[in-house]
């Protein structure tokens, strides 16, 4: 488990700092008095971040943000010092953060920094700036929010990048730029890439207020103009892929089944129009099965509707990892499922079909009670490249209602 080092001379506020972080978080919490406390736990433990009084009993003019640094930690300065140049000094150190000690909001605010901090390292950042030392620069001040980054020097590198990175949340790109510049860059992005799945944020010196409306207009999330503050800076990117991820959460929650976190219905339909659009029936042939669990009802009946609830997302587990990430696996309500195999051979389908038939037939759930739970599905699957979906869809429901009507706990195709 990772750790928190709170360095704190008032002992009152320290302990309700620690005690409000290890109810909000999922972090060791280690509290040092003063500076010569904090050293020792410096040598014992790595942190994830340090939250560092400036006025320590043994070190009055912060000295232990000095040090904490010098030796490779995260560091967010607490001060009730409000003096604004004092403030300015202390942000040109490689701090994330500087917080006034002044209440419960400011321990509030810290735990959502510290929570945003977390998340930031889910994150890959693509940096884009002809200006090598202001590359360094951008890295430097992400790194501190703890995002991985990439950085390149024009556009047509920046494409590249994207092209085999899949895991790049946010680009930041400059205006001026040789080869292709910073519109040009957010357009072609903006080809293959949504908002709400990219996030775009422009940098510019120019005077030009129009530069700013035409990066919106273009595609970007954000603008920022420099030169920025670092406060400026962390603030606009941190909301950015904050806003992003509020954004896909909503998506998800639309597309997601909330059971089993498998596709729903909706999900299934909209994402089946686009492959066979972009995918001509002649070219790849899929497979398309309806699967229900035999004889639902009496598991509720006797075990009653939690265990119910364990089997479906124990065979939502099964239909997962059984199949590519590349397939669709759906819930279609209630113990009804449907899975759709791409660019699949009528005998390959037929083969993972019945492995995760025998996969369910010896696995098993355990009732509230510790009763051993065991149940079978059926299968029904349809392959017919000529056919629509829903006709597709339609004889699947066919070959499955066979498979009830021939005894269960098989897989029927259509011939």
């Amino acid at each position: 488990m990772q750790r928190i080092l709170i360095v704190e001379d008032n002992k009152t506020l320290a302990k309700l700092m620690a005690k409000k972080i290890s109810e909000s978080l999922k972090f060791e919490v280690d509290v040092a008095y003063d500076f010569h406390e904090t050293k020792l736990f410096l040598r014992m433990h790595k942190y994830f971040v340090c939250l560092l009084d400036l006025n320590l009993p043994d070190a009055p003019n912060g000295e232990v943000v000095d040090y904490a640094l010098e030796h490779g930690n995260h560091a967010i300065v607490l001060s009730g010092n409000i003096d604004k140049e004092f403030r300015k000094q202390m942000l040109k150190k490689n701090i994330i953060d500087y917080v006034y000690k002044s209440g419960m909001n400011d321990i509030n605010y810290i735990i959502s920094m510290i929570q945003r901090l977390e998340k930031n390292q889910q994150h890959t950042v693509l940096v884009v700036d002809d200006s090598m030392i202001f590359r360094k620069q951008l890295k430097t001040l992400l790194n501190h929010l703890l995002f991985n980054v990439i950085t390149v020097a024009h556009g047509e590198e920046a494409l590249s990048i994207l092209s085999t990175n899949d895991d790049i949340s946010l680009i930041i790109t400059d205006y001026n730029m040789p080869v292709m510049n910073g519109f040009e860059l957010t357009k072609e992005i903006r080809k293959n890439h949504s908002k709400e799945n990219l996030a775009i944020i422009a940098l510019s010196s120019s005077e030009d207020d129009e530069v700013n409306a035409m990066f919106l207009k273009y595609g970007a999330n954000d603008y920022i103009k420099k030169p920025f503050s670092k406060e400026e800076f962390s603030c606009r990117i941190n909301n950015t892929i904050e806003a992003m991820e509020n954004i896909n959460i909503v998506t998800n929650h639309a597309n997601r089944d909330f059971l089993t976190g498998l596709y729903n219905r909706r999900y299934f339909f909209n994402t089946m129009k686009t492959y066979l659009e972009t995918v001509p029936h002649d070219s790849e042939n899929y497979a398309v099965a309806m699967i229900d669990i035999d004889f639902f009802k009496k598991v509720n009946d006797t075990y009653g509707h939690d265990t119910g609830d364990k089997v479906i997302v124990h065979l939502s587990e099964i239909l997962t990892s059984s199949t590519s990430h590349n397939d669709i696996v759906a819930r279609f309500g209630g113990e009804e499922f449907c899975i759709v195999l791409k660019n699949i051979t009528r005998s390959n389908a037929i083969d993972i079909f019945e492995r995760l038939r025998k996969e369910v037939e010896k696995s098993c759930v355990y009732s509230d009670k510790g009763e051993e739970v065991r149940f079978t599905i059926s299968i029904g699957v349809a392959m017919d490249g000529d056919e629509s979906l829903d006709e597709n869809i339609h004889q699947a429901d066919m070959m499955l209602y066979k498979a009830k009507q021939n005894g269960r706990n098989m897989v029927v195709f259509n011939s």
